[in-house]
């Protein structure tokens, strides 16, 4: 049981770091941000469409009952996505990755409302810890730049996706993670069809490979591993483990886009992680 526990968890930890590379992704591909979202949609849908069939799996929804919620799960991840890409462009990589991981603190204080579970006092304070390691985190604000733009609407993107995630929370047991996941970027892919015709494009085909990964790599498996983690672990767990994905982001969009932190990233980077492990030793002793 114990080993099962710690695969499931080097798993979480793993659809974290791939779903991480969105950060730099968002950043650096050059197309308008709906645009990306759409590709990345399109593709994810195409790349789990495929995975879906080779392993056999049940695409069919099963109950019409579930058909309101998979679509509102899809229209606020469409949200999210845009948004937090929006974030991303508007500031840097730190800023818009850690507006957005405000959610696990957000998912905390919502999941209560969504199941039968009581606000948990040890998420709350972790929730917390994961605020301080934020504000540590965050350069001085200019109110004259777009970077508390950037921070304001990661905090609403962020709050898309605990939501999200609380309504997907009913349905892992009914449907495979994968399968959801087909189903939400297929509909998000709907959704956006119709800035393919009213943006500019015309610099597609240099993005192609960053467009590839982001769809691949980021959405079609990291995604679909952290919807799949909800079976094993409640979206407050889940949520506050996959916090490292700003440690991470840092680092990548150090090495790729030279965004060089700070000291405090430091700082505030070891109280993320720090909450990480308290909450993985905590859910791994439950």
């Amino acid at each position: 049981m114990k080993n099962q526990h710690s695969n499931q968890l080097l798993l979480l930890a793993f659809a974290t770091l791939l779903i991480s590379t969105s950060g730099v992704l968002g950043k650096f591909i050059d197309l308008p941000t709906p645009v990306i979202i759409w590709i990345r949609s399109a593709l994810g849908a195409v790349f789990l469409y495929v995975f879906c069939r080779f392993k056999k799996l049940n695409l069919k929804i099963q109950s019409k009952n579930d058909i309101p919620t998979i679509i509102l799960g899809a229209i606020l991840l469409g949200v999210h996505w845009v948004t937090y890409f929006y974030a991303l462009k508007l500031s840097n990589v730190a800023i818009g990755m850690l507006a957005m991981f405000t959610f696990p603190v957000i998912t905390a204080f919502l999941e209560p409302l969504f199941t039968k579970s009581k606000l948990n006092p040890i998420h709350i304070i972790l929730g917390l810890m994961v605020l301080l390691g934020i504000y540590m985190l965050a350069p001085d604000l200019n109110f004259e730049n777009t970077y508390l733009k950037g921070i304001l609407i990661g905090i609403f993107s962020a709050v898309c996706y605990s939501l999200r995630n609380l309504i997907l929370k009913r349905h892992v047991h009914k449907y495979d993670g994968t399968v959801l996941m087909m189903q939400q970027v297929f509909i998000v892919s709907i959704l956006l069809l119709p800035v393919m015709f009213t943006m500019d494009i015309s610099n597609i085909q240099s993005q192609v490979p960053y467009l590839l990964i982001l769809g691949l790599v980021t959405t079609a498996i990291g995604h679909s591993l952290f919807i799949s983690s909800f079976k094993h672990f409640s979206v407050s767990t889940a949520s506050i483990i996959g916090s490292a994905q700003p440690i991470f982001g840092i680092i990548m969009a150090f090495f790729f886009l030279n965004e060089i932190p700070t000291l405090n990233t430091f700082f505030g980077g070891s109280l993320i992680i720090a909450t990480v492990i308290i909450e993985s030793v905590r859910s791994r002793n439950r």
